[in-house]
């Protein structure tokens, strides 16, 4: 037998290598998406209608009516997924090539869940000018602008510039999406345990993207009584080491003027919602109210195993599939924008983001403590957001005349 026969007999497998064998790789390779045709050209006279010269008379209606763009093309039902790469959920700054399949992903969902075409689009920058700059010139191909996996500060920066400049709808899901289905999640919660909303001392671990929204969102919702916490513990006008998005944090949450760590804060709190990562520890979670509420979001470690939290906890939320309660971002970012594109929608507003929420609580008609969401796979969530989204569009008044 010869050297290199040998050398193959007994060579282990390089654990940095796919494993080929590996569903999980299998169903990834080559990608996830590809374009289809919504016309066949399959002769002279096809090619014709579809191309030159045909095409050259609806470029010129277009040319003459902006509008058109929107009947005569995909636009209006096609949305960028932008990313950096920056804060990719579980996984942090990997870089734009490793983001590429979690954005093929969200694109995927939007055709899976709500029939929308999207285009995943990996920017190899981190500089916010230079981000908002390429959006604002792919601009015209997308009838709306989905931001994901985009790190905090940056990305409320980068979110704010956007919708100024662009009359389309602009979303960090990160944010926004996470957002909503957690206010359907506490909402459906209260009723279980008898609670007003507004009533709950609520809990926020994690001051980043998803924390800033979350906290925004419940204070519109009726929610008066937030404390956020970082890991330097309660943010409060006493720290002297926030950046801006902290600072306004600290100017209005903690009304009753908390200090300390973790612990502090979850003494007699009905609700904990983490988006931070890490691990709360179960003696401070054990010092919450009776009947509380835990919805520890991070994927695939939540903050307090769910385990853990079902001993302190009535009710149990997480980011996870194998759970119960699953906070999914996919009961929202579909049906919100499809009700955006329904409408013509210049923009997704605090009241549209509200209308999704409340539509996605009421898909669950009876909640209980194992259910206070619907699932993903329930086919009323995508369209009762979507209605309610575009009825509130068009309440408020955010959409383009056609």
């Amino acid at each position: 037998m010869s050297y290199a026969h040998a050398t193959r007999l007994t060579t282990t497998p390089d654990p940095h290598q796919p494993d080929p064998a590996d569903p999980v790789f299998a169903l990834h390779r080559g990608g996830k998406l590809e374009t289809a045709l919504r016309c066949e050209v399959k002769d002279a006279r096809d090619l014709s209608l579809a191309y030159s010269p045909g095409v050259a008379k609806v470029c010129s209606a277009i040319a003459d009516d902006l509008s058109l763009v929107d009947v005569y093309t995909t636009r209006a039902s096609t949305i960028a997924v932008v990313s950096d790469g920056t804060a990719v959920l579980g996984l942090g700054d990997i870089g734009p090539h490793a983001a590429m399949p979690v954005m093929e992903g969200k694109a995927m969902l939007f055709k899976a869940f709500a029939g929308i075409n999207a285009v995943p689009i990996c920017l190899d920058t981190t500089d916010a000018d230079q981000i908002v700059e390429m959006v604002a010139a792919l601009a015209p191909t997308f009838g709306g602008v989905n931001l994901e996996d985009i790190s905090a500060p940056r990305c409320f920066e980068i979110e704010e510039r956007l919708k100024a400049r662009l009359d389309i709808p602009v979303f960090h899901d990160d944010q926004h999406g996470t957002a909503v289905v957690t206010l359907a999640g506490l909402t459906n919660g209260a009723r279980v345990l008898g609670r007003e909303l507004g009533s709950l001392r609520i809990v926020i671990t994690g001051a980043g993207a998803a924390g800033v929204a979350i906290t925004q969102m419940l204070q519109r919702a009726g929610v008066r009584d937030i404390v956020v916490c970082d890991r330097q513990g309660i943010i409060g006008p006493e720290r002297r080491d926030l950046p801006e998005h902290k600072r306004q944090l600290a100017a209005t949450t903690n009304h009753r003027g908390l200090s300390g760590d973790i612990s502090r804060a979850l003494r007699g709190a009905d609700v904990l919602i983490g988006v931070a990562g890490g691990s709360v520890p179960e003696s401070a979670v054990a010092r919450m109210a009776l009947d509380a509420m835990i919805f520890a979001l991070a994927n695939p470690d939540p903050e307090v195993h769910p385990d853990v939290a079902a001993r302190h906890a009535a009710i149990v939320a997480t980011g996870r599939s194998d759970y119960p309660n699953q906070i999914n971002n996919v009961l929202a970012f579909p049906g919100i924008f499809k009700g955006a594109l329904a409408a013509g929608a210049t923009r997704i507003t605090e009241g549209m983001k509200l209308a999704a929420a409340q539509a996605i609580a009421d898909c669950v008609p009876e909640p209980t403590p194992e259910q206070v969401v619907p699932s993903p796979f329930d086919p009323q969530v995508v369209t009762r957001v979507a209605d309610a989204v575009a009825e509130r569009a068009r309440a408020e008044g955010v959409t383009r005349s056609r």
